[in-house]
């Protein structure tokens, strides 16, 4: 594990504004949290006790969200213990060498605030990897579609460690988490979606492909086009290889099981780590 030495919290620019609510997900508080709970009320009871890790979708709620519902949902039976998530996502939008940190002091969402864990990324910003750009997260939905899931799951006051991740290696991703793992006061989130744009039918097949490495644990068999996340999963899968960890799969399905067409589907997918 990295040794790090926590460094004097650095004043934050303020306030991270949702970039996507009313596209990607309700943008009235309302109706935001009525779908939110209805998708988590129709994942159900999970089975085992909470994961240390989820790996879950962030398309459009109409299209991914009841899978990511049940990924999250998996950490409900630790509520009152998980004092922060650490997120991490792809870059969609600008182009990040290594990890991107946000200067932020809370990001927003329609269900309110959630405050950044500053110490804690003061701690790894002295990683070479590690980097802080807010352009990199402006825009990002990668990270900001997972954030309603977490304020109607965990306990209020939880706090977030977001990186935006672009050109890093798993190893570099890892020691990131190794240096955040934490005990289970810490969880992890990783946010993918696999195949893009591919008929229906070969979208399945190269996506259970995927799901097979992602089982095995073997992410150097992942090829970019499988998964946008392909980087922070990578990393996530590298430790769990190393410390001996569980893969479960929560659930494989496309846009085209839920509100697309079948011409050209994106898939998704959602493990759990233990």
């Amino acid at each position: 594990m990295a040794q790090i030495h926590l460094h004097p919290t650095k004043r934050a620019a303020g306030l991270r504004r949702p970039a996507v609510a009313g596209m990607f997900y309700p943008g009235d508080p309302t109706e935001l949290e009525t779908l939110v709970d209805r998708l988590l009320g129709e994942a159900g009871p999970q089975p085992g006790p909470a994961p240390k890790a989820i790996i879950a979708p962030h398309a459009g709620y109409i299209y991914s969200g009841a899978l990511a519902a049940r990924a999250h949902a998996r950490l409900i039976p630790a509520r009152e213990e998980i004092e922060r998530i650490v997120l991490m996502g792809p870059c969609h939008r600008v182009a990040v060498r290594g990890l991107a940190a946000t200067s932020a002091a809370v990001w927003e969402t329609p269900l309110g605030r959630t405050p950044i864990a500053r110490s804690a990324l003061d701690a790894v910003a002295g990683l070479a990897q590690v980097v802080t750009s807010d352009p990199a997260h402006a825009q990002e939905h990668s990270l900001e579609v997972h954030l309603p899931f977490l304020q109607r799951v965990l306990k209020p006051g939880f706090t977030l460690l977001p990186f935006a991740v672009g050109a890093a290696t798993a190893a570099e991703v890892a020691e990131v988490l190794d240096a955040l793992w934490g005990g289970p006061e810490t969880r992890i989130v990783i946010s993918t979606d696999l195949s893009h744009f591919l008929d229906y039918e070969s979208a399945r097949a190269l996506d259970s492909k995927t799901a097979e490495a992602i089982e095995r644990l073997d992410w150097p068999a992942l090829r970019r086009e499988q998964a946008c996340g392909r980087t922070p999963m990578s990393g996530l899968l590298e430790i769990a290889k190393r410390r001996r960890l569980a893969i479960e799969r929560i659930g494989l399905c496309s846009s085209g099981d839920t509100a697309g067409p079948r011409d050209r589907v994106v898939g998704y997918g959602a493990w759990a780590v233990q």
